[in-house]
């Protein structure tokens, strides 16, 4: 892999902390900054050499490593010393004593691994914890599982008949967006005027991006501490956005942020999409339906419900049955399944508890 790095034109890690410390000869401004922090950004452009270079090798087609601006660049890391937490101050070497609002406690007699700060472009600053911890990992009882379908109207609605509804931020937001823009299309480029108006269109994207990780934070603990499994379905995200009139309400929903959270909270189970709204929940039957259609009614069995609900019910049923191998009675809820086995979580040392 060096070899290649170098045929690339790249250079090692190593050779980059050697190119720093010639730098420092030269340019004394950076002895003011802690000496693991700047080997924590050659570290980063290491790893961003060897994932272009293992790219190209799987065959796709990468342009050139670009670098932030020098105003771009918003995060740095200290990494295993040059911090201290005290007195809800953070110590930080070469920069000295910061006041800070914890969002939560650090636990006590844990090592402090390393702390990133960086800054949002409405010019608020964070600094990321990262705590060595020991985790146990708990059973998983599969009584405790549920199925969830996400939606544009509805955000989920789950198998056990709960819906919320779809908050979307962005839309509610789009009458300041766009006065705001006009005002910066009016201003003048490079203008003190011009720069204020910039900045007030970015608090607005921060604080819908914070109104919707709140959102999605809010409802995935929720399920997480009620539900030992999730089950959702495999969404091809990037062909559904090609749907001009639904693109916008689809990013705006964040399905894949609420799967993401949902995958480090709980266990989470993706099972196919195909047929999911179309089949009926009860008889199976297959009940053809456009998106305007939000009531599931069979003419077989009689099943009358909410389109998405009898969707969730499905994603429950395929996900026992495909990847548990349990078999389902034919009733709404009450789920009693007929086999019942243990299998290890991805391979590590979680099993499943009996019914």
């Amino acid at each position: 892999m060096v070899e290649k790095i170098h045929s690339e034109g790249f250079q090692s890690r190593n050779d980059l902390n050697y190119f720093l410390t010639e730098l420092k000869e030269s340019e004394s401004w950076l002895y003011s900054h802690h000496s693991k922090m700047l080997q924590t950004i050659s570290a980063q452009v290491d790893g961003a050499q060897k994932a272009l270079v293992q790219l190209r090798k799987n065959g796709h087609k990468t342009g050139s490593l670009k670098f932030a601006r020098f105003l771009e660049y918003r995060t740095f890391t200290y990494n295993q010393s040059g911090f201290e937490i005290k007195d809800d101050f953070l110590h930080l070497s070469k920069i000295g004593k910061i006041k800070i609002v914890e969002h939560r406690t650090i636990p006590e007699n844990h090592i402090i691994k390393q702390i990133t700060v960086s800054k949002s472009k409405s010019g608020r600053w964070h600094a990321c914890i990262t705590v060595d911890i020991d985790a146990v990992i708990p059973k998983i009882s599969l009584r405790k599982s549920v199925g969830i379908d996400v939606g544009i109207k509805n955000f989920v609605y789950d198998s056990d008949g709960f819906v919320t509804p779809n908050p979307l931020n962005y839309s509610k937001m789009l009458k300041p967006l766009r006065r705001i823009q006009r005002k910066i299309s009016r201003r003048q480029k490079g203008s003190q005027n011009r720069k204020k108006a910039t900045r007030f269109y970015q608090i607005i994207h921060e604080r819908i991006k914070n109104k919707r990780k709140d959102f999605l934070h809010k409802i995935s603990t929720q399920y997480a501490k009620k539900y030992d499994v999730v089950f959702l379905e495999r969404l091809q995200k990037l062909n559904m956005v090609k749907n001009h009139k639904l693109a916008r309400n689809i990013l705006d929903s964040g399905w894949g942020t609420f799967t993401n959270m949902l995958y480090y909270k709980t266990m989470v189970v993706e099972v196919p999409a195909r047929n999911t709204t179309i089949n009926c929940s009860r008889c199976s039957n297959m009940v053809p339906k456009t998106l305007a259609v939000r009531t599931h009614k069979c003419d077989v069995c009689g099943l009358v419900l909410d389109r998405d609900h009898n969707a969730s019910i499905n994603i429950l049923k395929n996900g026992l049955v495909d990847i548990f191998n349990i078999k389902l009675p034919q009733e709404l809820r009450e789920v009693t399944p007929v086999e019942i086995i243990s299998r290890s979580r991805k391979q590590e040392a979680t099993s499943f508890s009996e019914w």
